[in-house]
């Protein structure tokens, strides 16, 4: 018999799931349930904070996390334009202490092991003066 010897590691088998989206079977489901969630803690967790600008801010930065093998998830990098980093010195914290509150998920999964993902979240910043 011939093994199956090469295996895809662009892609999954199940992606990462929070509790919420555990029992969505449809794969492009889970998915978006997965991104929807994500996004929403997210979004709650920078709520409590206040942030106060100079000028008016409406821009989309870029937040790079990794969710290891144990569901837990690693703020890898954020990338965001100068003017943002000059009015909001203290987003890169803030943002640091948001991924470490946000609870475990359920690791991606390939060929029945949990492996680890990257996964790039647009977060779009608007604040008034």
């Amino acid at each position: 018999a011939i093994l199956d010897t090469i295996v895809d590691f662009t892609s999954v088998d199940t992606f990462p799931s929070f509790k919420e989206c555990d029992s969505i079977i449809d794969k492009t489901k889970k998915a978006t349930c997965f991104r929807d969630t994500i996004h929403q803690k997210l979004r709650e967790q920078l709520q409590k904070h206040s942030f106060t600008v100079k000028d008016s801010i409406d821009e989309t930065i870029f937040v790079d996390v990794l969710i290891n093998t144990k569901g837990k998830v690693i703020l890898e990098k954020i990338k965001s334009t100068e003017n943002l980093k000059n009015q909001l010195s203290n987003l890169d914290s803030i943002l640091k202490v948001c991924v470490g509150n946000l609870p475990l998920i359920y690791p991606a999964i390939k060929r029945g092991i949990p492996v680890t993902t990257q996964y790039q979240l647009p977060i779009r910043i608007q604040l008034k003066e």
